[in-house]
């Protein structure tokens, strides 16, 4: 492009920027005025507050008026909203004490099973065989002291003697414990109540003493495992909570915390917690993903617009309106939203502090604040009507 086209250019985007500067920036007529320039026919844009001041309308107050905006309280650290998994109350894998060939499963996928109640057999002859040797040498050896006891009436044994037979009674009493103890481990029973999984093995199979026979869940109550961040590390056992499950949005579930970890983790910085759910319908199930939710008393500080928050060399503070008149107020920022900013400040509820015209506040300074009755004149529309010809 030549450089005429580029001056051309140039010169058509300042006449535009000139114009609209002219056409809409309130105080463009007096300061065209001021460089004498009065001719041009315009009518200035004047905004005038109206009834939304100070509400973000895209109005400027007039020269001299602050806009304030009101302190409100809120609260934060009220709520915890955290995910967590589910586990049966009580779980157990039942496995056999010894080795051997399961000759006999008694329970099927799903059933409810009691405490103490046999699921399962191994081959046993051996052991049946070695309770009844004990048992027989047992009636031996009980017959032996009763001969004994008898000699012993008429001298003809001795007491040392007796005494043998006896420690042998209690010795063949013992091995039959230990027979008929190895025989009953040759059925396995459940320690618990609950429901049955699904069966990884069949009657037939060898199996040892770490084969897993049959998983047991007790899922009366479902506890749910879930972290927290460490300033709930003071949370109470017995605060209530509910609890939605992933696969049943529509449900909410009621239960209490049962359990507080004794200790943060170092690495995620985060306490763990244990919920107990009642599953009275047995709607739930070990292994869910549940969004757990829970309340607080929390903290509650005065809440400030951002606009207000301003900075000096000794630290953020805000502009509040007391009797009419500004004072500075050192804040201390909590936290930071989008629309408002917590602080810690000697502040109240309905304090209002300036969010707009802060170049005009000072310490102790009187204020006209926008929308009230005691307010300067509003600026008129000011209309420069076009210099007569030949002037």
């Amino acid at each position: 492009m030549s450089v005429w086209k580029q001056l051309v250019l140039t010169l058509v985007v300042v006449v535009i920027a000139a114009a609209i500067w002219t056409r809409f920036h309130p105080g463009a007529e007096e300061q065209l005025a001021r460089w004498g320039i009065d001719w041009l026919p315009f009518t200035a844009a004047t905004s005038v507050p109206g009834d939304n001041a100070g509400k973000g309308q895209g109005w400027r107050a007039p020269d001299g008026v602050v806009i304030t905006t009101p302190v409100v309280e809120l609260t934060i650290n009220d709520r915890l909203s955290a995910i967590g998994t589910g586990r049966a109350a009580r779980s157990v894998e039942v496995r056999p004490f010894d080795s051997g060939r399961m000759i006999e499963l008694l329970v099927q996928s799903g059933a409810t099973v009691k405490a103490g109640e046999v699921i399962a057999r191994l081959d046993s002859e051996a052991e049946e065989i070695a309770a009844e040797r004990a048992a027989i040498s047992l009636r031996d050896t009980e017959a032996r002291l009763e001969r004994m006891k008898v000699l012993r009436r008429s001298n003809t044994v001795s007491d040392v003697q007796v005494t043998e037979v006896e420690l042998a009674v209690e010795n063949a009493r013992l091995q039959l414990r230990e027979a008929e103890l190895a025989l009953s481990r040759r059925s396995v029973e459940t320690p618990i109540s609950g429901i049955v999984g699904i069966l990884p093995i069949a009657a037939g199979n060898y199996v040892t003493s770490q084969t897993v026979i049959a998983t047991i869940d007790d899922r009366s109550e479902i506890l749910v495992d879930f972290w927290v961040p460490e300033r709930y590390a003071a949370v109470p056992v017995g605060s209530p909570l509910t609890a939605t499950s992933v696969a049943r949005s529509g449900e909410t579930f009621r239960g209490v915390v049962s359990a507080v970890d004794n200790r943060i983790d170092p690495d995620s910085r985060t306490l763990q917690v244990q919920a107990r759910i009642p599953n009275v319908a047995d709607k739930l199930r070990a292994g869910m993903s549940f969004q757990v939710a829970m309340r607080f008393p929390g903290d509650r500080y005065p809440a400030v617009d951002p606009l207000a928050v301003q900075w000096g060399s000794d630290g953020a503070f805000v502009w509040a309106v007391r009797d009419g008149r500004a004072e500075r107020v050192a804040v201390r920022i909590i936290q930071r939203n989008t629309d408002s900013v917590l602080v810690e400040a000697s502040l109240a509820p309905g304090d209002e502090v300036v969010t707009e015209g802060l170049h005009l506040v000072r310490e102790g300074a009187e204020l006209a604040i926008a929308g009230r009755s005691d307010l300067p004149t509003r600026a008129q529309p000011v209309v420069l009507s076009p210099a007569p010809s030949g002037s």
